[in-house]
């Protein structure tokens, strides 16, 4: 086994995955002992990184082996050749081979708002790899009023003269993760910025917004329902986060997938929108709490 100080090191590493304009490649971040069977996978949210969860991955790597993947298009994986890949059945795709790299039969899930429902989707399949499973801030029914504050940012190629410049932007345009230092704010962020052609920019492909964008209304509620129907059948027990005063998940669809899921509980974080942070001890444990609790025996 690795020492405790070895667990709290992260570790760069990468996977080749397949769409069907070719092979892309998915960077992640490996916390913990590289031998140790049980996984926790954090997926981060839709202009995010892996990077996101390094406290909460420092803190449980004496638990688990924390994997941090970038989602492709976003931090240090390959963009898409074709955008219209950009959508929840390629990431979970590319999850699966994820999975398969690590070289895991079953993991735990963490999943900020769209890692959230890349979780759902991939929970609710047969012989699903996900044991248990947080959901930050995020359920199968977003608010419209969240859909719209969203579609005003992603895909705008914005360029910044300093590596300052862009970290508070970032921090701005997620002000509602909590009142964060600016520590906490350039740590999260600073990964997600690089310098190129003279400015610095943010790493995601803006090219991620299209298949939001060109999205109807009919393509909308059925992927709502198959969300909705993935919950339902997963068997594994659930912990839905909902930010004090989060825009995109009502209480009222909390209160929905608590009734709908076999096994799903909610805790809500006071002070905090979309999408509490889980950068401070107050919510890690919250996460400890339900992740490292003793698994139920198989009846």
């Amino acid at each position: 086994m690795n020492s405790p100080s070895a667990c709290a090191t992260p570790r760069a590493r990468h996977v080749q995955c397949l769409s069907p304009s070719g092979l892309h490649r998915i960077a992640y971040t490996e916390w913990g002992d590289a031998d140790n069977p049980r996984v926790l996978v954090c997926v981060h949210g839709l202009t995010r990184s892996g990077r996101d969860f390094d406290r909460l991955a420092a803190a449980l790597s004496d638990t688990y082996r924390v994997v941090c993947p970038d989602v492709v298009g976003r931090g240090l994986s390959s963009w898409l050749a074709d955008p219209r890949g950009y959508g929840v059945a390629q990431y979970v795709a590319d999850m699966v081979t994820l999975i398969a790299r690590i070289g895991v039969e079953q993991v735990d899930w963490f999943g900020t708002s769209m890692g959230g429902l890349i979780g759902m989707a991939l929970a609710g399949l047969p012989d699903t790899p996900i044991a248990r499973m947080v959901l930050n801030d995020v359920g199968p029914h977003i608010e419209p009023a969240a859909l719209a504050r969203i579609g005003d940012y992603v895909g705008n190629d914005a360029r910044f003269a300093s590596l300052q410049a862009g970290i508070d932007e970032a921090a701005r345009l997620a002000a509602s993760f909590g009142p964060l230092t600016a520590q906490e704010w350039r740590e999260i962020n600073m990964p997600l910025l690089h310098e190129a052609e003279g400015a610095w920019r943010f790493r995601y492909d803006p090219r991620i917004a299209a298949p939001i964008k060109a999205a109807t209304p009919e393509q909308a509620a059925l992927g709502e329902q198959l969300l909705w129907g993935a919950l339902a059948a997963f068997k594994g027990a659930v912990l839905v986060v909902r930010g004090e005063q989060s825009d995109l998940l009502s209480r009222e669809t909390v209160a929905k997938m608590v009734e709908t899921g076999h096994d799903v509980m909610s805790v809500e974080m006071p002070g905090v929108g979309h999408a509490p942070a889980f950068v401070r001890d107050e919510q890690i444990a919250v996460a400890r709490q339900f992740l490292c609790a003793p698994r139920p025996r198989a009846s």
